[in-house]
């Protein structure tokens, strides 16, 4: 019988901030939100960056998935989630050799690296084998 460790009940409430955060990554691209903040809402379009939102969307919409997949230990789940996080670092890294900052994106590093690690964790690995 399949059963969660303290390390799936993390990796669940981390998918669920990571799904948040592109979801709010969307809003950026729509101009909805500040770059920089998240303060008010601006609701003006004139600079959206409509493939930036879709796909940051669609990530949050996988995270969400994922999450479900997690909590249900579903063993595809432990591999979704290893194969998001090294996208997502990969074009993180590619964002910070762009223009954008570190700070802006260090967040959604550390998660992706905390992610990675419980993912790869024996327990974790054996937890979805059950």
């Amino acid at each position: 019988m399949k059963q969660r460790t303290w390390a799936i009940y993390v990796l669940f409430i981390l998918a669920i901030i990571a799904g948040i955060m592109a979801l709010l990554d969307a809003a950026r691209y729509m101009g909805w939100l500040p770059i920089a903040a998240l303060g008010e809402m601006k609701f003006a379009l004139p600079s959206a960056v409509w493939i930036g939102a879709i796909m940051s969307a669609i990530v949050g919409v996988i995270w969400f998935v994922v999450a479900k997949w997690i909590w249900d230990l579903n063993e595809s789940g432990r591999l979704f989630v290893l194969v998001i996080a090294v996208v997502n670092l990969i074009v993180l890294v590619l964002a910070i050799l762009g223009q954008t900052t570190f700070q802006a994106v260090a967040l959604q590093v550390i998660i992706n690296v905390i992610v990675l690690v419980l993912a790869l964790l024996p327990s974790t690995e054996e937890a979805f084998r059950g």
